[in-house]
This record gives structure tokens, C-alpha cells and sequence, in this order.
């Protein structure tokens, strides 16, 4: 390869736009490069180190290369790169497009690989924007909201709901992008989700139980997501009745079969044990398909622990 080519592409992470390499060379010795495999043509006008061609992050700055100098990833792609839930889970980069944001005044069509959105007010370098190795892409918020319809029911909603969970975004950012896009289908489905995500449910599993099962009159006071130090960290109790200081928590298929789970559970329990906080764990089939019998245990739970004389005698839980 000619070495001012192929500096130039070890300069850009193995991706270089035609105007770049003509900018350093002539158009003969990119066109040699071309045909001789030295280089591969990616996407139009955009070629990389085929050494690198098999990387996502590759494929991923080839598309902005080709979307332009105000391009940024977006959509699903920014889910990727955020890594939330999408269609991209256990895939390398073979059918899977690349989605690229620019202002609604450029003009780059779509082409095999990328998929190209235009948005009036778009701009790379505004707040909506960050940069990651090297690439801007859309903040979290506006990713999932834009994926919102993108992405069948179930993976839509685990996209917005781990967006919190992992706190890579807040509700009032999902909301104020939600609000601020006001053609989303489906917009109004998306803020109900949001506003439960801000009564504190994290998971598919704590809204189930917030709208079927810990809520009604005949329920004590409970407050979700309560952060609490323990030693030198925090943990955060999925509901928790102040009162009587008592942790229910909602063990998902995904986080508590595995032994290494049961022990992590255990242990925590322990230690909130020692600063007078009763945990009582339900499993996804107890909530799901007897939330009577769970509720009916929670109010008997809650009142055995308020008639006994040892609640609340070890002092106020130091919320973080």
C-alpha cells in the first residue's frame, strides 16, 4: 500500500473519506488502492483498512463518514453503542444497518449498510450530542425515544427501561425528548412508561407489581427505588414501607437463578438485616400469577412488624 495512504488511514482509525485521501494524494493512487484490495470500498466514496473491515466500530465510522461532516449515529445503532436492548443483541456487523442522523439540509441518501435520518435543528456539536471513540452519536434519551417504533413492543420498552436502570439517563430527560418530538407514534404509550419509570419502578417486573400488585388503598405506604448506604456503598430497595421497615424485593429470571446471584442476594439481605431492614423476597411467578395472595402478604407482613415493639428501635435508616 502506498504509505501516505496508509497513514492516513492509520491516522482515522482505519476509515478515510475519498476528499480526505485527495486532499494528500492523487486520485490514481487511492483507484490502484481500490483495485489492488489494498483498501475496500465500504460504503460510497468512504473506504477502510481491510484489516478492520470486520469491526462494528469500523463499520460505524464509515457511516459517518458517508453521512458527512454533521452526521452522528442515532437510533437503533445508538442503542449499540449505549448498550441497551436492540436488534443488534448477539449480532456482528453483517445485516445489521447502521443508522446516521444529519440536518434536515443534507442531502445524503440512504445506501446498503446505512440508513440515513434527517431532522430539522440537528447539529453534531449541540447538546443532543456526544462523542464516543472518537464518533458523535445521539445521547441516550433521544435514542430510545427514537427507536421507540423501531423495535417490536417488548424490546422497545426494555430499551427506555434500562436506559434508567443502568442510569445512563433520567425520566425527565426521556420525557422532555419524548415532548419534544411530538410525531413519535405511539407517543403516548412511551410517556406513560416514562412517568412510571419516575414513580421508581426499574424493571418489567416492578411495573407489573406497581400496577397490579403494591398499589391500591388498602396498601401501606411504599416508595420504590430507595437508596440506602450500606458501609461504603449504596444500594437501592426495590419497595420499601418506612414504617415498618420492611424491603420487598422482586427477583427477576434475569438477575437472581444463578448461584452467584442467590449469594450476592443473600449477603445483601444480611447486611440490611443488621441495620433493622426485613427483606422479603417474591419471585416473578408469585407476582405474575398470584398477586392476591402477594398482596394479602404484604399487609400481613407490614402489620405483624408495626404491632412488634423491636420496630424501629435500631435507629433511622441512613438513606444515601
Amino acid at each position: 500500500m502506498n504509505r501516505s495512504l496508509a497513514a492516513l488511514l492509520a491516522e482515522n482509525e482505519g476509515v478515510v473519506s475519498r476528499g480526505e485521501a485527495l486532499a494528500r494524494m492523487p486520485h490514481h493512487v487511492l483507484d490502484h488502492a481500490v483495485r489492488t484490495g489494498a483498501v475496500l470500498r465500504m460504503f460510497p466514496r468512504v473506504y477502510v483498512d481491510p484489516a478492520r473491515a470486520g469491526e462494528w466500530w469500523t463499520q460505524a465510522r464509515a457511516a459517518v463518514r458517508y453521512g458527512g461532516p454533521a452526521a452522528a449515529l442515532s437510533h437503533l445503532t445508538a442503542l449499540r453503542v449505549w448498550n441497551l436492548p436492540g436488534p443488534h443483541d448477539g449480532a456482528g456487523t453483517s445485516g445489521v444497518p447502521v443508522h446516521v442522523l444529519v440536518p434536515a439540509s443534507q442531502r445524503p441518501r440512504g445506501t446498503a449498510g446505512v440508513v440515513v435520518h434527517r431532522r430539522r435543528g440537528f447539529h453534531p456539536t449541540g447538546s443532543g450530542v456526544v462523542v464516543r471513540r472518537g464518533i458523535p452519536v445521539c445521547r441516550v434519551e433521544q435514542a430510545a425515544v427514537d427507536s421507540w417504533l423501531l423495535l417490536p413492543r417488548d424490546a422497545r420498552r426494555a430499551a427506555v427501561i434500562a436506559s434508567v436502570g443502568d442510569r445512563l439517563t433520567t425520566p425527565a430527560r426521556l420525557r422532555a425528548a419524548a415532548e419534544a418530538n411530538v410525531n413519535v407514534p405511539g407517543r403516548f404509550e412511551l410517556l406513560r412508561l416514562v412517568n412510571l419509570l419516575d414513580l421508581g419502578c426499574r424493571s418489567e417486573l416492578e411495573l407489573w407489581g406497581y400496577e397490579r400488585v403494591f398499589t391500591g388503598p388498602d396498601m401501606p405506604r411504599l416508595v420504590r427505588q430507595v437508596r440506602v448506604r450500606v458501609g461504603a456503598r449504596s444500594v437501592y430497595l426495590d419497595v420499601y414501607c418506612p414504617r415498618s421497615r420492611v424491603n420487598f424485593e422482586l427477583d427477576g429470571a434475569k438477575w437472581h437463578h444463578s448461584t452467584a446471584a442467590r449469594e450476592r442476594d443473600a449477603r445483601r439481605d444480611a447486611e440490611l438485616a443488621a441495620m433493622g431492614i426485613m427483606v422479603v423476597r417474591f419471585t416473578h411467578d408469585q407476582l405474575v400469577f398470584t398477586p392476591e395472595v402477594v398482596r394479602a402478604q404484604v399487609r400481613a407482613i407490614v402489620a405483624a412488624r408495626l404491632s412488634g415493639a423491636a420496630v424501629g428501635a435500631a435507629g433511622p435508616v441512613p438513606l444515601a
